[in-house]
């Protein structure tokens, strides 16, 4: 069976990096890949990691998902302008009060994860219809089924993301085209790096005192805990969309992260929302103590596991 062709947005780094390796390097031989980017001067990364891979089944190629004419010059180099496996991940990120973000970042936000997802598959969709086959993956975020305090504009991209892709599901699979949503929680990765760092030096400016206070002291804190406790590498989300993309039957969601089930359980078990806002609210105002000490918990089990794991490969029997 030949290869098939995935192209896949965002490689620079983080997820969309460990992707385009983990697929190019396939023992099976099984993908070949066109890694895109904004900026090819950030490359480096991506071709150290590739190895012999670049060249032979992965391709370093320009795109930009903010830009109509970049997607129309990067999808005129392939035949028929068609892939057989499109992987949607490129995304930017935007924390803070919402007073004091400045409106030219929340349209960036929108314009990159949202209006950029359907432009590509705006242009893909119509080889996708006339082959009859195809599969359009979004690497989404559990923010786009629960929103986050001060990531009102990040969750709002992801769930108009969510809202997109289950709309067009329908016609999808009467072209016989899988969509699927990759909804991973928090990934170590470059891109939450430059995201915190960046909000570290935020001085609130616009925001009311208490507001501002419940950021730098509540929320920024716990964030690092969070991220600490569960955070998952991207490498083990690159793992989880090999298997979505392999997969007889793909799902169209996939969540990455067992960590975050309860806390979907919750907006599941009441539509209202009144359930899931006020655990949230006592979480952060009421037990942000107990909240803490749970998350180190959990960070301390997954470091026991992670020990193990590696105890049991050294004696061959895992």
């Amino acid at each position: 069976m030949a290869p098939r062709t995935v192209l896949i947005t965002g490689c620079s780094s983080g997820i969309g990096l460990a992707l385009a390796v983990r697929l190019a390097t396939d023992s099976q031989g099984r993908f070949k890949v066109l890694a895109t980017m904004r900026d090819l001067s950030c490359r480096g990364p991506l071709e150290e990691a590739a190895g012999s891979a670049l060249g032979q089944t992965l391709e370093i190629g320009q795109l930009d998902v903010c830009d109509e004419g970049s997607i129309t010059r990067c999808l005129d180099k392939l035949p028929g302008q068609y892939v057989d496996i499109l992987v949607s991940n490129a995304g930017i990120g935007l924390i803070g009060p919402l007073e004091s973000l400045s409106l030219d970042d929340m349209r960036q936000v929108m314009d990159t994860n949202f209006f950029g997802l359907v432009q590509l598959v705006r242009a893909l969709m119509p080889a996708m219809k006339r082959q009859r086959r195809g599969h359009i993956v979004v690497i989404s975020s559990i923010m786009g089924l629960q929103g986050i305090m001060f990531n009102d504009i990040y969750a709002a991209s992801k769930f108009a993301v969510e809202g997109f892709c289950e709309s067009l599901l329908v016609q999808a699979l009467r072209f016989n085209i899988s969509v699927t949503l990759v909804e991973p929680g928090p990934v170590t990765s470059e891109f939450e790096g430059k995201l915190y760092s960046g909000v570290e030096q935020v001085d609130c400016v616009g925001t009311d005192p208490e507001t501002a206070d419940i950021f730098t002291r509540i929320y920024l804190p716990n964030s690092r805990v969070l991220f600490a406790s569960l955070s998952q590498s991207p490498e083990d989300v690159a793992e989880h969309t090999l298997k979505v993309i392999c997969a007889r039957r793909p799902p169209f969601r996939h969540q990455t992260n067992p960590a975050y089930t309860p806390m979907l359980a919750l907006k599941r078990a009441d539509p209202s929302g009144e359930l899931a806002g006020a655990a949230f609210y006592s979480l952060v105002f009421r037990h942000g103590p107990l909240l803490r000490a749970s998350l180190h918990a959990v960070r301390l089990c997954r470091w026991k596991a992670r020990k193990l794991r590696k105890a049991l490969r050294l004696l061959g029997l895992s």
